[in-house]
């Protein structure tokens, strides 16, 4: 897909160019067309001004030659190549990283093909990060059949209503949802079914354990020695995001894709200097939109943060890399 024209993938594998390739599956709503990881590769492919990058969809469960010619080991997965893999992005969770370095491959020549080096993790290194950052997501994590507000058995529902009940905020990973994690978690966490309770990042067991620690003195949140009561306030939500990445910038769509000229202008100051950072679509939370205005006491977006603390808008990114002869790294301390 180049300029929001599909391409064939066997012409990219064939010329040899820079490509980048989104692997999805049919089952995965996000990933497939018209999903949100496909209107990822859509903004990412209309940044190039020219056809030296090709961009394209790979079917995984119609390709698994490619599949496992490249290692992926889960959908969707983002994957640059330059002759040879450059850099692959597993869950497409980390927008930001993926913008800044198609970007460095659209402006990277021809010439330095020969240079890439090619991912060393291995397939089951993969999953296994994969699984860690997931049951370490939330302090209270639940893996399930559904979502919480559509569980699709009865024991997830049981499970989720045993948490509700004594108001413990939980995340959950909907299981149906990507079967590399629905089998493999099983192997990793050596328990053989679901639902699966996570507590800063150990297994706590299911539904009967669970229902077994609700009987004992100071019931479930006493027996996971939970200590925060209820769901965190605005407040505690915004100092925790704010200090997510090293660098964060709150903005109005997403690096791949601004919604305004100001966010546009501040992503090109930050990926012109590799910086590394995070990104928030205010538009998509009206409750942080409205909220970070009084947390940070400046009205307008877009907004930047270093260490947890407010640099600024725009104005002040622009006047700070300015002021240190054209360095924003240094302007900032990174």
């Amino acid at each position: 897909m180049t300029h929001n024209q599909v391409v064939d993938v066997t012409t990219i594998l064939a010329t040899g160019q820079k490509a980048v390739l989104l692997f999805w599956a049919p089952w995965h709503e996000a990933s497939t067309e018209g999903g949100p990881m496909d209107q990822v590769l859509r903004a990412l492919a209309n940044t190039a001004s020219t056809d030296d990058v090709l961009f394209g969809r790979v079917n995984a469960e119609e390709c698994p030659a490619l599949v496992q010619h490249y290692q992926v080991s889960l959908v969707p997965t983002f994957v640059l190549l330059q002759g040879s893999v450059v850099e692959k992005f597993e869950g497409g969770d980390d927008v930001a990283k993926i913008t800044q370095s198609v970007q460095r491959l659209l402006q990277e020549t021809t010439t330095t093909t020969t240079a890439t080096t090619p991912v060393q993790l291995s397939s089951e290194e993969q999953i296994k990060q994969r699984l860690q950052r997931l049951i370490t997501s939330a302090e209270v994590m639940l893996f399930i059949k559904g979502t919480p507000d559509a569980p699709k058995c009865g024991f997830s529902r049981q499970a989720m209503e045993l948490l509700q009940e004594e108001n413990i905020p939980f995340g959950s990973f909907d299981i149906l949802s990507d079967e590399v994690v629905r089998q493999e978690l099983k192997k990793y966490s050596d328990w053989p079914t679901y639902p699966q309770l996570y507590v800063r990042g150990e297994l706590m067991g299911g539904l009967d354990i669970m229902k077994e620690m609700k009987q004992e003195e100071g019931g479930l949140r006493q027996q996971l020695k939970i200590a925060s009561t209820g769901a965190p306030s605005l407040q505690e939500r915004l100092a925790a995001l704010v200090k997510r990445h090293r660098v964060m910038l709150f903005m109005k769509g997403l690096p791949s894709a601004p919604r305004c000229g100001f966010s546009r202008q501040i992503v090109q100051l930050l990926d012109e200097e590799n910086i590394s950072y995070d990104s928030f679509d205010i538009l998509q939370d009206n409750q942080v939109r409205e909220g970070l205005k009084k947390f940070s006491d400046w009205p307008t977006y877009p907004q930047l943060y270093v260490d947890g603390e407010l640099v600024g808008g725009l104005d002040i990114v622009t006047e700070l890399k300015e002021d240190n002869r054209g360095s924003l790294k240094e302007a900032l301390g990174i």
